[in-house]
């Protein structure tokens, strides 16, 4: 019995030590300068933060993305080029993530192409280790906002295209066949739930339907 409760005892500090354990972030690194990368990975040790490749900026950034699928992007160049750019607004579009660019480039122009394109954070200036794993904490936390928002405006969107179908639909019904309000919304209902489709789906059909009436 004693046994049992100890065993128990450990299986719930156990439980509670892995909802506490905070998951690795493994990093994609793009950096010319060696010594640079090797001072950064140093000032990240110890942190959920871990550079797992370093990249050259003449590589492929789609490239590298495709083949690593890191967590989290550092970029630390002197000048971006237009390919970089160009990767990003690629890599924003179909597989966001958090990226983070060190740069010397302050024009302002410049600067906003890279927000626009998905960069989260943009450093202008030399890189200092002690405010990097500040930054990146930044970095992820303003792109997971950012990505909730966009999730929900995504949601919102679909809502409201689905409350529109379904209204078209149960209006043509209303008119083409004589219902009531309340009848057209029930035969649209009943006809999902006896097909087992989506009410916005059935409204597609319909709408398909009775325009050829």
């Amino acid at each position: 019995m004693i046994m049992l409760w100890e065993n128990s005892l450990q299986h719930t500090a156990l439980s509670k030590e892995q909802k506490n354990v905070i998951p690795e972030l493994r990093i994609l690194l793009i950096d010319e300068n060696r010594q640079r990368a090797e001072s950064l990975t140093l000032a990240l040790n110890n942190s959920r933060y871990k550079i797992s490749h370093l990249a050259n900026p003449d590589m492929s950034l789609l490239k590298q993305v495709d083949e690593l699928q890191p967590d989290i992007i550092v970029i630390d160049i002197e000048s971006p080029n237009r390919d970089i750019l160009d990767s990003l607004s690629t890599i924003s579009h179909y597989s966001p993530k958090p990226v983070v660019m060190f740069s010397g480039e302050q024009d302002t122009d410049t600067i906003n192409q890279y927000i626009e394109s998905g960069v989260s954070a943009y450093i202008v200036g030399d890189l200092q280790t002690e405010r990097v794993k500040p930054i990146l904490d930044a970095a992820v936390a303003r792109f997971r906002a950012f990505q909730k928002l966009k999730d929900e405006l995504s949601d919102t969107k679909q809502q409201l295209a689905s409350r529109n179908l379904i209204d078209q639909a149960k209006r043509l019904l209303m008119k083409k066949k004589n219902l009531s309000e309340d009848d057209a919304f029930k035969a649209m209902r009943n006809t999902a739930m006896n097909t087992g489709q989506k009410l916005d789906d059935v409204a597609k059909t319909l709408i398909s339907l009775l325009n050829t009436i």
